[in-house]
């Protein structure tokens, strides 16, 4: 594979995962009219900054 598509496939792969967390926390926010712990938001801006440093990158 080469280096641009395992690029490719690693920030899909964290989208995915970013999608996913994000999903779970508006569903906890909505409807059980909770906030997220500092723990887990603080867990999701490093991901976000993993991949834009991926993106980056290029």
């Amino acid at each position: 594979m080469t280096d641009v598509r395992q690029k490719k496939e690693n920030v899909k792969i964290h989208l995915n995962d970013l999608r996913k967390n994000l999903k779970r926390m508006h569903l906890t926010v909505t409807e059980e009219l909770l906030l997220p712990q500092p723990d887990e938001v603080k867990i999701l801006m490093y991901k976000m900054d993993q991949l834009l440093k991926v993106i980056e990158s290029k």
